[in-house]
């Protein structure tokens, strides 16, 4: 079979099976009496051969090695050929990332697109301060896209660049929410409290919508990172969690701040009063919770808080006692 037929019939083209020659790869076992290349049932055997290698991403010189060579073993080769493989989708990967989020943007102009590339890049460095001053910039001309803030929100181990990404978050609009929301199923219990996080910095329904869900679910961190929100934006539901936070200790300050925050509404005031109360009344409650209950119920104004704080100003522990009358009696004053 002369060349022309057996590129037709192999799709290999005439230039392709003389450089294959060139390298030694496939030699064409005959000669016409014209003097032009005879391929053999072999040698189109050894050129499909050749193809079928190709198409697993071995190079040439592979390909030279595992048909010549008896003792050629491939396992190791196709061992290498799969961490290629997969270095190269992971490149891809990126890369098809990349250009959605840019994409995302809708850029004006090719300025705009260095722009973004310029802004990602920075994103992703080494540097923590490169990246804070990326997220820092992200409200400037050239925004960062949403979705790649809301990745580097949950991934950033740094406080501060941590910080500046959360704000960068609650400046970008619409969008950021709904993606930190993945965020809070999260495997990871870091990635998890970066979600929560991040979302406590958006305002709108939407987070708030988040906050409530955290607040039910069975992470307790996530619980009181919700509950401190949700109560400064003035949610009853973070009432009981803020309460045992109190008690155990857990940011307790901060959780009496909400409920004093929540209390300023006269018709959650006896309320709360009311579940501190029933706390304080628990047999489990040691000393140090009670004293941290009485501090937290100083804070609510209104008759059933300065009824319960009348009760402890007659309470056994000389702590709690003392911080209930020294509250009555400032009461009293005004």
């Amino acid at each position: 079979m002369l060349i022309g037929e057996v590129a037709r019939r192999s799709g290999v083209s005439a230039r392709m099976l003389r450089h294959y020659e060139s390298l030694g790869l496939v030699r064409a076992s005959g000669r016409t009496g014209g003097g032009y290349r005879e391929y053999s049932t072999e040698d189109i055997r050894r050129i499909f051969h050749i193809e079928s290698l190709r198409s697993l991403g071995l190079s040439l010189s592979d390909i030279g090695r595992a048909l010549d060579e008896p003792d050629f073993a491939p396992s190791e080769l196709v061992d290498d050929l799969i961490r290629r493989t997969r270095e190269r989708i992971a490149n891809d990967t990126e890369l098809l990332t990349r250009l959605r989020r840019i994409g995302a943007n809708e850029p004006a102009d090719w300025e705009e697109v260095l722009g973004t590339v310029s802004l990602l890049r920075a994103l992703g460095s080494a540097n923590p301060g490169r990246r804070q001053r990326a997220a820092l910039s992200s409200a400037e001309e050239v925004p960062v896209p949403v979705q790649a803030l809301v990745e580097a929100a949950l991934s950033e181990p740094d406080p501060y660049v941590a910080g500046a990404l959360r704000w960068a978050l609650a400046q970008s609009g619409p969008g950021g929410a709904a993606l930190l929301a993945e965020g809070l199923g999260s495997p990871s219990a870091e990635v998890r409290e970066r979600a929560v996080r991040s979302l406590a910095e958006i305002p709108g329904d939407e987070s708030t919508a988040l906050l409530r869900s955290a607040l039910a679910g069975p992470d307790s961190a996530l619980r009181g990172h919700a509950a401190l929100e949700l109560g400064a934006r003035g949610v009853a539901e973070a009432v009981p969690q803020l309460v045992g936070m109190v008690a155990e200790g857990t940011n307790d300050v901060a959780s009496a701040d909400a409920l004093s925050a929540l209390a300023s509404d006269p018709g959650r005031a006896d309320r709360i009063a009311a579940a501190l109360v029933g706390r304080l009344a628990h047999g489990a409650t040691g000393p140090p919770a009670r004293r941290r209950l009485t501090q937290a119920l100083a804070e609510i104004p209104g008759d059933g808080a300065s009824r319960a704080l009348t009760e402890l100003s007659r309470d056994g522990d000389r702590v709690v006692a003392l911080t209930a009358a020294y509250v009555l009696g400032l009461r009293e004053e005004r």
